[in-house]
Formats: C-alpha cells, structure tokens, sequence
C-alpha cells in the first residue's frame, strides 16, 4: 500500500491506492479546495491519477508557475470549447500556453469579428460557471484517429498521425467536448476564474506558408480577478510605450512590405543607432577588444563545418552563383571571426585575443514572427568572440559578466536576472566537451558572485550559455546579452594556437552579445523609457525656442553655437504661439527646451525647461552647454541642474 512522502519529509499512509484528490484532502481541507494537479515522483498529474505505489508527492496549487500554466492551457481548452458551441462547423488545431496567456488556432469559413470573440469569452464565463468536470481516457492511436475524422476533426486526426508510435494518446472531456491533449488540467472548469480573449490573428496550420490560413485567438488567464486586471492595465501601459508607435512619434524609422523585416532607418532614428554603435565601441576598446568585419557571403560549406546549416539552414538565404557554387548570408559572426583567428600563427601569449564586430546577419524569420524592431530577418549584432585558454576561462568570463552588468545600468536597467542554459538535445560535440564547458561556465559564475535559474536544455547547439535578462519598467523580461563557452566550434573549424610546449592547441571560444541585436535593444530601451530617452541617446536634446520673430536671429545664433559643441540642437522659428512650440517638442520627447524673449535677448540667457514641465530658470548659452555635456560625458547618471 501506497507511503505518501511530501515536500517537508513527512509521510503519509494510505491502505489502498489514492488518487491525488484524495491525499490532498487527507492533507486539508483548504489544500483540496486549491488543488489544481499534482506532482508525483516529480511528474504533473490530475487530481484524479491514482497513486498505487511509494511516491514523493506535492500538491500544485495556483501559487505554483505550473499551476498557472495549468490554468492557462485549461483556458485554452474551454475557448475551444465555447467556440465549437457557438460555431459547430469550425475545426480546432493547437491551443498551447504561451507567455502571460495561451491562443488556439482554428479553422473556419469566416474571419471571427470582435463580436464574435464578446460572444466567445461570454460563453466560456458561462462554461466555467457550470463547474463542469474534466476527465482524462486513453484510447488506442487507430481508434483516436477515427474518432476525430468521425467529428470532422481533420486536424486533430492529422497531429494523432504525427506523435511518436511509443507515446500514449490521453484525450480530455468536459461537458460534451473532447480534445486530444497530453494534459494534465484542472479538475473542473469552475477553477478557471479569471480570464480576457485580447485579439484575433492569422497563422498558417504548422507554421508553414504553404498551408491553410488558421485563425488564432489569443487570450489571457490568471488565478483571481484582481491580477487579471492587474495584467490588462500592464497591457494597456505597454501599448502606450510600443516601440513602433514612438518611432512613428520621434520620425525614427518605417517598415514596408518591400523589405520585410528590414528597417528603413530615417535621419533621427539613424542617430540613435549610431550612438549606441559609438557607446559600445568605447567600451570595448576600453575593455581591450579589437573591431573587426567579416564578409556577409560566405561559402556554405564554412557554415556545414561549423554546424550552422544543420541547425539553422532553413533560417539561412542562400544563393548560388552562374559557376553553380553555393553561398549563404551570414546569419552569425563567429565562422568569420574564427578565420580571422587563424589567419596566421598564434601564441598562447597573444590569448586572450577579444574581437568585436557590429554586423549584419540575416535570418529568415516568418512573417508571421515579425515585429517592428522586436524580430526583423536582418539586424545588427554588438557580437563578440574571445579566444582563451581552458585556465582563462574564469578570468574573462567574470570580467565579461562585470562588463555586461554595467552597460545595461548605464541604460536604465538595475534589475538584470540571469540564467544557466545547458546542453540542448540537438548539439554538436561529445559529452566529455559539454562537461567541461558546463564546468567552465559554473564556475566562473561563481567567481563573478553571480546567482542564476536553471534554463535546462536551452544552450546554443556548440556550448552552455547564460543568458541576462532585463526587467523594465513595466515588469517585462527582456533576454538580451548572452555569453556562451565553446569547445566545439573552434576545433570544428580548424582553430588552434603553439602552447609554451610548441605543441598545437584548440583554443576555447567564449561568445558574447551584450546588447544582441542593436534594433531588438533599441525597441526594448524605447519601450523601458517610454520614448524619453537620456539625452545623451536622444536625436536632438535640445530645442531653441523664439517667442516672437523678433529673437530669430539669437535664437538662430545661440542654435548654431551650441551645434559646434557637439551637440544636437534644433531651433523652431515657426509663427506658432509658444505654448504650442512647447507641447509639440514635449511630445516629441526632446530632453530640453530653450525660450527666449526680449528679457532673454537683451541679457543672453535662456529660459530652460525639461520635457517632464519642470522649470530649471534661466542661465547663459555657455553654462547651458557645460552642463549638459556633464550629463552627456556621465551617460545621464547626473542631470544637468542648471
């Protein structure tokens, strides 16, 4: 009989087999009640899997992160559910968890309107009302894809097909819908309390453009109603600060049809992402890093030896030249930086040698992926390679870490979390590699004072990673640096240097990205200052104002002297009243705004504001100037006073 043993080492005792229903109320009361899965022996079951045998076990309530996912992916199913009550003839897909939420695709004669998904989610509160019961069934693969053709599920029939002979197929039910699903749910729909259907979209069936267009319905659930709206107002906030809207505010760039995924970047836009090329380029020269350009074309066999085409050769473009030879646009820098590596001989008192390189890389990403400057198929990357010995490791990762840390404080972000990812299941590389780069990359965690989650399986293909993650000022998480150790790559391209023995040895190659991809990064910091960017960043930091056509000539004078400083000023002479100068250039984010009248003229001084509406009073041209390339010089930490 069935010996119980729960996260705090106490045991229970059970004279027949239990279900998980059953412990938790043997537990409480109250802990039944919030019981929405279990874990035994560590995996997620229902409430009703029965315990036969001696377990470790653990009640899953929605305080836990699976709960909540738990909740989301029964929410999927009870749109679905709702959506074949209300639409008989449509067929479901897939309906996954995603991040803050889940969607299901569908298949139906007509787009679904915004008042068809009123209708939906008031069907599915109805649904969930009713407290119906989800069960669980196995049923036989051959069976199971009769029994879905027999509802005209032609969909779900297909997916049946596609899982793997050995996996069982478990189907879930509640009221009178079934759906195929590895599970495991909640135990009734009454759980499910506290969800939002936010838009409709289009999604091709498998991701693939050449198959049916679905349609997908988006949603969000959370475990009460007060983070339900907690979460809305977060959503409300975050398309206010969308990086596309801004853009289109501060005239920074535009994307078209023409160039998917490409950015067309416009004289403001251009001067922020300049910018960030000139901050980054500083502070790796500082940190001893050589700049250096690899080709965009390169011979496609480089990228099969470096393990690139079999992991990423559908995200590749590839061209082929009149003689029938087959290039590929670098989606990555380190085959390139690995060959300016071993063009000619290398010491081991040359290492460790650190290159850095602003480049393009392509990837072919589905249009459907796309967005703004979040996810473009060409970007630029702040990448970076750094060629070690296997005892330099923890030096350079700790001084890389630091590194890293620091720049993104000097955006704006303190609160960074950073995650371990191991190997992945498809990798290049024998296990004995992994394990001492896994090693490698641990310990110099430890020596940097570093504490980091588990990423379990979501290293890059060659080497462990961690991964550093920025949480904004809404409370989004952003991954954006990475830095990864490589055993692989360099021995697959035929890297080595002369030891103090004369002997070849393969150096180690550590990668790293501190800002990733400079658009991605530009869109986050956008979204973070919610376009109010530190003027050291900003496209134009001031703006000299006239109140009257009679300061045009100061103003114009004052403008110009400024700009010979260095610093990006613009005058308005517009026959506009003052206060509408003002309120356009506030929402234009511009960090200063400089009015002169008569009084100012006649003692040359300005009257200086800031964007926020505060008042700094007046001061010279001159005083103006030094302060404001204090702030510059200081990367905003300290703001001009005045």
């Amino acid at each position: 009989m069935p010996v119980v043993t729960l996260p705090d080492g106490s045991q229970r005792r059970f004279d027949h087999p239990v279900t998980v229903d059953e412990v938790a109320a043997a537990i409480g009361p109250g802990l039944r009640k919030a019981a929405l899965a279990g874990r035994v022996n560590g995996k997620l079951v229902d409430t009703s899997h029965v315990i036969a045998d001696d377990a470790a076990f653990a009640v899953v309530t929605d305080r836990d992160p699976e709960g909540l996912d738990i909740i989301r992916h029964s929410t999927a199913h009870l749109l679905a559910q709702a959506v074949k009550e209300l639409f008989p003839d449509a067929q479901v897909t897939i309906g996954p968890v995603i991040e803050d939420g889940f969607y299901y695709d569908f298949a139906y004669q007509r787009p679904f309107t915004p008042e068809d998904l009123a209708a939906i989610e008031a069907k599915m509160a109805e649904l969930a009302r009713a407290d119906q019961k989800v069960t669980r069934r196995v049923m036989a693969r051959d069976e199971a894809v009769k029994y879905f053709k027999g509802l005209g599920e032609f969909y779900k029939a297909e997916i049946i097909a596609a899982i793997p002979g050995k996996e069982e197929i478990s189907l879930y039910g509640q009221g009178n819908w079934v759906d195929l699903c590895r599970g495991p749910h909640v135990p009734s729909t009454g759980k499910l309390k506290a969800f939002k259907l936010t838009k409709v979209a289009g999604a091709y069936w498998r991701g693939d453009s050449r198959n049916q267009m679905l349609q997908r319905i988006y949603g969000t659930a959370w475990p009460d109603k007060q983070q339900l709206e907690e979460h809305l107002k977060r959503l409300e906030e975050a398309e206010k600060r969308d990086h596309r809207r801004i853009g289109k505010d501060l005239d920074l760039f535009h994307l078209q049809e023409e160039a998917p995924g490409a950015v067309f970047w416009h004289p403001r836009g251009w001067t922020v992402f300049q910018s960030l090329i000139g901050y980054m380029r500083e502070r790796q020269a500082a940190a001893g890093y050589e700049e250096v350009s690899a080709p965009e074309l390169m011979d496609a066999e480089l990228w099969r030896q470096s393990g690139h085409m079999e992991k990423f050769g559908e995200n590749m473009y590839l061209t082929k030249t009149p003689d029938e030879r087959l290039y590929a646009i670098k989606p990555m820098n380190c085959p390139g930086h690995v060959q300016i590596f071993k063009h000619g001989l290398r010491s081991y008192r040359e290492l460790p040698v650190r290159f850095a390189e602003f480049g393009k890389v392509h990837r072919y990403e589905p249009s459907g992926a796309l967005h703004g400057l979040m996810r473009v198929r060409a970007f630029t990357q702040d990448d970076g390679h750094v060629f070690v010995t296997e005892d330099q490791i923890t030096s350079e990762s700790v001084a890389i870490t630091r590194l890293i840390l620091d720049i993104y404080r000097d955006f704006g972000f303190e609160d960074v979390r950073i995650k371990y990812a191991d190997r992945p299941p498809k990798r290049v590389g024998n296990d004995a590699i992994w394990d001492r780069a896994e090693a490698a990359l641990k310990a110099a965690s430890s020596a940097a004072g570093i504490e980091y989650t588990l990423n379990k399986g979501e290293g890059a293909f060659y080497g462990p990673k961690l991964e550093f993650v920025l949480r904004d000022a809404i409370g989004r998480d952003w991954q954006c640096g990475t830095l990864q150790v490589d055993l692989n790559m360099p021995e697959r391209l035929g890297a080595y240097y002369i030891d103090e023995h004369s002997a070849k040895r393969t150096p180690v190659m550590l990668h790293r990205a501190m800002f990733g991809s400079l658009e991605r990064f530009l869109a986050i910091l956008l979204e973070h200052h919610a376009g109010k960017l530190p003027a050291w960043l900003s496209p134009v930091q001031a703006v000299v104002i006239g109140i009257t056509e009679r300061q045009d000539e100061y103003v114009l004078r004052v403008t110009e002297t400024l700009k010979n400083q260095g610093l990006r000023v613009e005058s308005d002479l517009r026959n506009e009243k003052v206060g509408f100068k003002i309120r356009e250039h506030t929402l234009r984010r511009v960090p200063y705004l400089l009015v002169a009248g008569d009084k100012e003229v006649a003692a040359n001084l300005l009257s200086v504001r800031t964007r926020s509406g505060k008042d700094l009073g007046t001061t010279s041209p001159e005083t103006f100037a030094q302060g404001l390339r204090v702030e510059l010089n200081s990367r905003g930490r300290k703001v001009w006073e005045g």
